[in-house]
C-alpha cells in the first residue's frame, strides 16, 4: 500500500512466548498497535512512560488498576496516563488496538 494507507495484515507480526501477537504502525510521536491475546493469558502489573489508550475490539477479561478490578469486553476503552500501573487477565481471545502517545521502541 502507500505511505498514507496500510492494512494490519501488511504489517510485520511479532509473537511473544505467551502467544500474544502484535502488529505496529509507527508514527511521529505516536503508534498504533494491534494486539491479539490468547484466552488464559495474564498481563502482570506494569506501567509505561507514555500515555496509552486501548480499545477492545473483541474478547473479554478483567482489568485491574489502582482504582480496583473491572470486567471488560468489546467496546470497552481504557485510558492510562503515563506512569499509571495496570494489569489484565484475558478470559477469551481478545483483540485490542493500543494508541501509544510515544514512538515505539
Amino acid at each position: 500500500m502507500s505511505e498514507h494507507l496500510t492494512a494490519w495484515d501488511d504489517r510485520a507480526e511479532s509473537v511473544g512466548g505467551n502467544g500474544v501477537a502484535k502488529r505496529t504502525i509507527p508514527g511521529s510521536g505516536a503508534s498504533l498497535v494491534r494486539v491479539v491475546v490468547p484466552a488464559g493469558v495474564s498481563a502482570p502489573a506494569h506501567s509505561h512512560d507514555h500515555e496509552q489508550f486501548v480499545q477492545v475490539l473483541s474478547g473479554s477479561g478483567i482489568l485491574e488498576t489502582e482504582q480496583g478490578r473491572a470486567p471488560f469486553s468489546a467496546g470497552s476503552v481504557f485510558h492510562f496516563p503515563a506512569g499509571a500501573w495496570h494489569a489484565a487477565a484475558f478470559e477469551t481471545e481478545t483483540v485490542l488496538i493500543e494508541t501509544n502517545l510515544a514512538p515505539p521502541t
